[in-house]
């Protein structure tokens, strides 16, 4: 079985090696679905977006050249592609219900369990955010998206994106007991 790791993971599957691309379904699958579903709360649509993310990836794989590391570009693949689902389908997300916890299938030590238990607050006071607001903290925080950037992307203005981050600080501070 090959070596697979970060480095030299894309020249395995730029090499038509299945078991690569199985690889990295495996390790990142998850993950990936966990930061779509921050954006947009439907895991049945989340699967499949991020699906076609991995399918794509495995369909350019002779000519795609990633300069970050496989999890950026993954990240960034599924975030856009989230992003373009809710703009063709014309999503209002000031109206989607508050989303549930999408589960890990990886718990292994009682660290890892004290962990998911911090994360699950801190992911509960985002969820607790208006959708609007929400989006532009995850999209700033997690995706590491400028200000300029989200104003672009969602065609807001920047002052409304200093607002919203600034609102979503307020209330994470409030609900994690924060001073």
């Amino acid at each position: 079985m090959p070596d697979f790791n970060n480095q030299n993971i894309l020249a395995y599957i730029a090499a038509d090696n299945e078991k690569a691309i199985d690889w990295l379904f495996r390790q990142y699958y998850a993950t990936m679905c966990q930061a779509a579903y921050k954006i947009l709360p439907d895991e049945h649509i989340i699967e499949d977006l991020v699906q076609d993310v991995f399918y794509e990836l495995w369909k350019k794989r002779k000519t795609l050249k990633i300069k970050n590391s496989i999890v950026a570009y993954l990240r960034k693949a599924t975030r856009n592609k989230t992003l373009n689902y809710i703009r063709d389908q014309k999503i209002d997300l000031r109206n989607a219900p508050p989303k549930e916890d999408l589960k890990s299938n990886n718990i292994s030590t009682i660290q890892t369990l004290m962990a998911d238990d911090l994360q699950a607050e801190i992911d509960q006071a985002i969820d607790s955010l208006p959708p609007r607001c929400r989006l532009v903290f995850v999209l700033n925080r997690f995706e590491e998206l400028s200000y300029q950037e989200i104003s672009e992307q969602l065609d807001i203005s920047i002052k409304t994106v200093e607002n919203q981050i600034s609102k979503a600080l307020k209330s994470l501070r409030n609900s994690l007991g924060i001073k």
